[in-house]
């Protein structure tokens, strides 16, 4: 019997045995980001639900690296059935390989995780491949994050002398509770050029096409966008700050908690033109993993 099938005599695909386990999930959306995720390192942010840390998280710059296909290969129904009766790994590792271990060491049981990557890889100032702008919409609706993830896409396609600069496809995503906006480049970029063109300057904000793209957009559309990471309520964040190597971002179909013992949301890979779509942010909050699992074939053919 494969994950799949196990799944399927779930009544909860995150509590296959009597407690919560989200590796049967990861386990099978995994598949469908192969492509997506290949060579980049994975990493998991666990909730804690007592003590005096919310969470805490393993990654590849303070753990061995963990990447898409290991994972793909390390969660097995072997690996479930292991940490059925058994919840540490120094108590199991001898049932298991070497690729079972590591994803156990990342993806814990008993425990919700978030899913993330490194944007652009682990170490600081490598080459960049995509860039990435989160639309932190703080205190305002998601539906206000959709206006502006639109906009957003729509002035960087007409922008002419950014597109002069870079070929790029572009991706969005719902985070299950916000949106993502990609950019992945036909060619690799310095960090440096992301310095310059694209990362926000607090103190001159006009200086990066972030900032004038947010000052556009709060033109347009009346809705309080501003570039960079800094939170003011009130506004959306159109935020490119996870975009240089060493940061993080979150992974297609992840879990998205809102407190340890909570699953608020799942992201969601979308196509551009969804972001017209009235109504949009309502259907995409009523994804349950159960839902998203169901619909995995259709909804990783939007993965580019």
């Amino acid at each position: 019997m494969g994950l799949s099938d196990l799944a399927k005599k779930s009544k909860n695909i995150l509590h296959p045995y009597e407690h919560t386990d989200v590796l049967l999930y990861y386990g099978i959306v995994a598949q469908k980001l192969k492509r997506y995720l290949k060579g980049k390192e994975l990493a998991a942010k666990i909730w804690l639900p007592s003590g005096n840390l919310p969470f805490f998280i393993r990654r590849g710059s303070k753990d061995e690296p963990l990447f898409i296909e290991e994972l793909c290969e390390g969660a097995t129904e072997h690996l479930l059935e292991v940490r059925k009766g058994i919840e540490n790994l120094k108590d199991a590792e001898s049932k298991l390989s070497k690729k079972e271990a590591k994803v156990w060491h990342y993806f814990v049981p008993r425990k919700l995780i978030d899913f993330f990557y490194a944007t652009n890889g682990e170490s600081a100032g490598r080459n960049i491949d995509r860039i990435f702008f989160d639309i932190d919409k703080s205190d305002l609706p998601a539906e206000k994050a959709q206006e502006v993830a639109r906009l957003l896409v729509e002035l960087i396609e007409k922008d002419s002398e950014f597109n002069k600069l870079f070929k790029f496809k572009t991706f969005v995503m719902w985070t299950g509770s916000s949106f993502h906006v990609y950019l992945l480049l036909q060619k690799t970029i310095a960090n440096s050029d992301y310095e310059k063109y694209i990362s926000h300057k607090k103190d001159l904000p006009l200086e990066s096409f972030t900032g004038r793209w947010a000052a556009e957009i709060k033109k347009q559309s009346k809705i309080n966008a501003v570039g960079g990471h800094e939170q003011i309520k009130g506004a959306i964040n159109i935020d490119p700050s996870q975009t240089p190597s060493g940061k993080l971002c979150r992974a297609p179909f992840g879990l998205h908690m809102k407190d340890a013992k909570t699953v608020d949301g799942v992201a969601i890979p979308l196509t551009v033109k969804m972001l017209s779509e009235k109504g949009l942010v309502k259907k995409l909050q009523s994804y349950t993993p159960e839902l998203v699992v169901k619909e995995l074939d259709e909804l990783a053919k939007r993965l580019p």
